[in-house]
């Protein structure tokens, strides 16, 4: 049972964190989900990051749940992702929806990628600056 409180507490504010962004970048609105797409892209290099970095006996199994399924999991967004496709295609606008798609697919990917690169390299200097 605590585990669900751990990923509530971390989706509670992956959930707002996600809304500041969405507030602080209203363009969403104007026909382009770029305060979507930058959530979703951010949360693919934190979570690849993380979860790199989060090796069993360092970090708490607890705070993985808290932070990679609550904040993560309710930081980013698949099903406002879906949703914003449909409407720009629903409104005519398949070309915009494609290039969403495809940007948002690929640029998932890259920084997941990179992230994962990221805290590699984090874990080879850690483990090289503790061996001296």
């Amino acid at each position: 049972m605590k585990e669900f409180i751990y990923v509530a507490c971390g989706g509670l504010v992956g959930t707002l964190t996600r809304y500041g962004v969405q507030v602080w970048m209203p363009a969403a609105n104007e026909g382009f989900p770029w305060a979507v797409l930058l959530i979703n892209a951010l949360g693919s290099l934190f979570l690849g990051w993380f979860f790199t970095i989060a090796i069993p006996g360092k970090i708490t199994p607890q705070l993985r749940l808290a932070i990679g399924t609550g904040f993560t999991g309710a930081f980013t967004t698949f099903s406002t992702f879906s949703l914003d496709i449909v409407r720009l295609f629903d409104g005519g606008l398949w070309e915009r929806a494609l290039i969403y798609l495809f940007v948002s697919l690929v640029t998932g990917l890259l920084l997941c990628g990179l992230g994962i690169k990221i805290g590699h390299r984090m874990l080879g200097q850690s483990s090289a600056g503790g061996a001296s």
